[in-house]
């Protein structure tokens, strides 16, 4: 499990929006974008046990770059928390994953997850996917908070499409 001592404030995610953007201003790559992306989140929210990117290739989600132990590499749209972020075109916030219908066990210590679709111009590009080992770890303030880290990066990924 990773946890990080840092204060988990109102202004975390508004810190963290301002510290992505200069990480990633000036990089044009988008796999290095995702990279440092995954990275700060991971290192920058407390009780995180994954954090990265599904990416949107010929109607299937597969394995971006991520932080945490080795994850499922595909991921069929509408299966799953990410197939079904996907198949909303919508943030999906799941409490208690063992409650979810059809939720798929990457890593069997997770308890909660979050994934926030990455969306431009109608199109889902991926999805960011976030675990944690922590029931209920995630609410509206950390969905609201992810979404906004999403537009950051979006900003950043150029030419970037599935």
């Amino acid at each position: 499990m990773h946890t990080d001592t840092m204060t988990f404030g109102p202004a975390t995610y508004e810190e963290l929006a301002e510290q992505l953007d200069g990480l990633l201003t000036g990089e044009t790559d988008p796999i290095a974008n995702l990279a440092n992306t995954a990275a700060l989140i991971y290192h920058g929210l407390p009780d995180l046990n994954w954090a990265g990117f599904y990416l949107m290739r010929r109607e299937v989600l597969v394995l971006g770059p991520f932080q945490g132990k080795p994850a499922c590499v595909r991921i069929e749209i509408g299966k799953g928390v990410c197939g079904t972020a996907v198949a909303r075109a919508a943030s999906v916030l799941v409490p208690d994953v063992h409650a979810f219908p059809g939720h798929i066990a990457c890593d069997a210590a997770s308890r909660s997850e979050l994934v926030v679709p990455l969306v431009r111009d109608g199109a889902v590009l991926g999805v960011l996917d976030l675990d944690s080992p922590i029931p209920s770890r995630f609410d509206a303030r950390d969905e609201a908070g992810c979404e906004a880290l999403v537009a950051v990066l979006l900003r950043h990924l150029g030419d970037f499409a599935v």
